[in-house]
């Protein structure tokens, strides 16, 4: 579990239009913290696609079962696991190399 966030650092809260979303206490911090909303295009199912996507391999790699002490940890360790995610752990809808490889394989094309 996070501690400690500071939400006055936040500045845009990004969403889809799902209905958990339309809720008035959410709108009441947002307009107290002067937090704008972004929402994905209405009937564009695929807007989210990669952020859902991202966010499940950081819940069920990541973050899964694990507690950091501070946001500080939280970003460093992230951090990490996102440079190995790109440069080390190999896909195998990317014909089993890393991200970064098969980019670069694919440059020209």
């Amino acid at each position: 579990m996070i501690t400690n966030i500071n939400i006055t650092k936040i500045k845009i809260f990004y969403t889809d239009r799902g209905n958990e979303f339309k809720n008035k206490i959410i709108d009441e911090v947002l307009e107290a913290f002067k937090i704008k909303r972004s929402l994905s295009k209405k009937g564009c199912s695929y807007d989210n696609d990669v952020a859902e996507a991202s966010y499940k391999i950081i819940k069920t790699e990541f973050a899964f079962n694990r507690i950091f002490k501070s946001l500080e940890y939280l970003k460093k360790d992230l951090r990490s696991y996102v440079l190995w995610y790109k440069n080390k752990r190999i896909h195998s809808v990317l014909k089993y190399m890393t991200p970064i490889e098969y980019r670069l394989a694919n440059v020209n094309e």
